[in-house]
């Protein structure tokens, strides 16, 4: 076998590291993980979702990311506790540590789940499942929590593996063992096909994920576009995405905010894309990195997410360039269902800055050349960097409303 990927992932996370906290910090004698529970947010706030359930609290119809308040009603003596975030990063730190003490290369896809390419270690760790298995266990004896190993050739299969049973279990998915493993499930738990693409398969009589690598691509391209052929290609387990470790260039740079009231207006919506947009162009020309490709991510009042990618001629690290393409993506994405959660990130990064410029040109004839703007652009950041991020502020700005996101300094002050 050519490549050789895991897919590490914490079981229920934050519901684990909480009931970790609980019992050694705070020597409470309860078990979160044993008993209904979920970590959830103040309910006055948009936080005020289900973040992490328990097991118990799985068998009442508890979902993560469905209001506290549903989950009440589904189970009124659900005990809910307020996230310790401090704690969370802490534990996610430890947990990464120990799979980059092993693993030649590990990426981290979030908090909670890593991929590592244990390509070429067989010599030193033997059977890659019976180490899957020293692996999961030592996380256990060390850290006090259980997670899942998923093995396979790819990051795609890999991951699928990782979320059969659990928890504190080491599952495979290698080519040969698609057909049998991977192709009886639900169309709906292949990897980025969200609820509206099952509903859409559904439709077309495609309910399991072998009823999907059966059917023509061409056909799924025309109803679902460049999705379809990659959800085709998933079915297929075609996936050659290479692992990355944090010392390789970063693969995009992206923002998003879930707001602290349904927005039901373009203008704020917009307001909004433009304080994401000051903060990843920021961070772009801090790494002195260019982008390609912009996308804009809508999550709406029913938990519906969408999202809408636009490439560009030029690369850029402007943030009017970003703003203007992150507007004209929301117009094309936005049905007016009320809104909660708004994102922007940006995709082909590359550092070179070289861009065609054309005489005849639409930002030729309207409004400030790039090369100005990106100018203004870098002397707004030296300014900010000297005096603070406040300092200097747009226009639209000044009412109130956050003009910066999550920005650097905060950032850098949460490390």
């Amino acid at each position: 076998m050519d490549r050789l990927i895991f897919h590490v992932d914490v079981n229920s996370a934050f519901l684990s590291w909480q009931a970790k906290y609980e019992m050694e910090q705070l020597h409470m004698e309860r078990d979160l993980r044993e008993i209904p529970a979920a970590v959830g947010g103040d309910p006055k706030t948009r936080h005020g979702i289900v973040l992490a359930k328990s097991t118990p609290a799985k068998k009442y119809g508890v979902t993560t990311g469905e209001p506290l308040a549903r989950a009440l009603e589904k189970c009124p003596h659900l005990v809910v506790v307020q996230p310790k975030f401090d704690e969370y990063v802490r534990n996610s730190r430890a947990f990464i540590g120990i799979l980059k003490e092993v693993a030649p290369m590990v990426e981290q896809a979030s908090i909670d789940e890593a991929y590592c390419d244990m390509s070429g270690t067989g010599r030193l760790y033997g059977d890659p499942v019976a180490f899957a298995h020293r692996l999961k266990d030592r996380i256990r004896e060390e850290l006090h929590f259980t997670v899942n190993i998923g093995i396979s050739n790819c990051k795609l299969l890999a991951k699928m593996a990782s979320d059969f049973e659990k928890p504190d279990r080491v599952h495979t998915l290698f080519p040969d063992e698609i057909a049998k493993k991977m192709w009886p499930l639900p169309a709906g738990e292949l990897f980025l096909v969200g609820r509206s693409s099952a509903k859409k398969l559904a439709g077309l009589g495609i309910r399991t994920i072998g009823d999907l690598a059966q059917m023509d691509p061409a056909l799924l391209q025309l109803h679902f576009g460049k999705q379809g052929k990659t959800m085709w290609e998933f079915a297929h387990g075609i996936d050659d995405s290479p692992v990355r470790s944090e010392s390789d260039a970063a693969k995009s740079y992206g923002n998003s905010v879930t707001l602290s009231f349904d927005v039901t207006d373009a203008d704020s919506a917009k307001k909004i894309l433009l304080s994401l947009s000051e903060t990843v162009a920021a961070r772009l020309r801090a790494d002195k990195a260019y982008i390609r490709s912009v996308t804009v991510t809508i999550k709406d009042c029913e938990f519906r997410t969408t999202s809408h990618q636009m490439g560009l001629e030029d690369a850029t690290n402007v943030t009017e360039v970003l703003y203007h393409t992150a507007c004209t993506l929301f117009d094309q994405l936005w049905d007016h269902t009320p809104i909660r959660l708004l994102g922007v990130s940006t995709g082909k990064i590359t550092d070179d800055s070289y861009s065609q410029l054309e005489l005849f040109s639409a930002s030729a004839q309207s409004g400030p050349a790039p090369e100005k703007l990106s100018k203004l652009n870098a002397a707004i950041d030296q300014i900010r960097d000297r005096y603070g991020e406040d300092s200097v502020k747009r226009a639209r700005f000044l009412e109130g409303g956050s003009h910066m996101t999550k920005g650097l300094n905060k950032a850098k002050r949460e490390e």
